[in-house]
């Protein structure tokens, strides 16, 4: 067993290690769930895979659309 001094190549200690793993995960983590939530938005607002009738069915969505902006701002 190495004593709790040694340090690796990367120059952090094992402890450092494991919170800079910690901490790296845990920022993937919410990337991931914020990059979810984004391409939920997007297949909602225009589904990449169109229906029988295309996109014609999403004609309606602008007015929606244009509606909630100024609700944003």
């Amino acid at each position: 067993m190495s004593s709790p001094n040694t340090v690796s190549l990367t120059g952090m200690s094992e402890g450092e290690a494991q919170e800079f793993h910690r901490y790296y995960i845990q920022g993937m983590m919410i990337f991931v769930a914020i990059a979810i939530v984004a391409h939920l938005l997007v297949w909602m607002w225009r589904p990449w895979i169109p229906g029988p009738d295309g996109y014609a069915a999403l004609d309606g969505i602008n007015q929606a659309v244009t509606s909630l902006l100024p609700m944003l701002a």
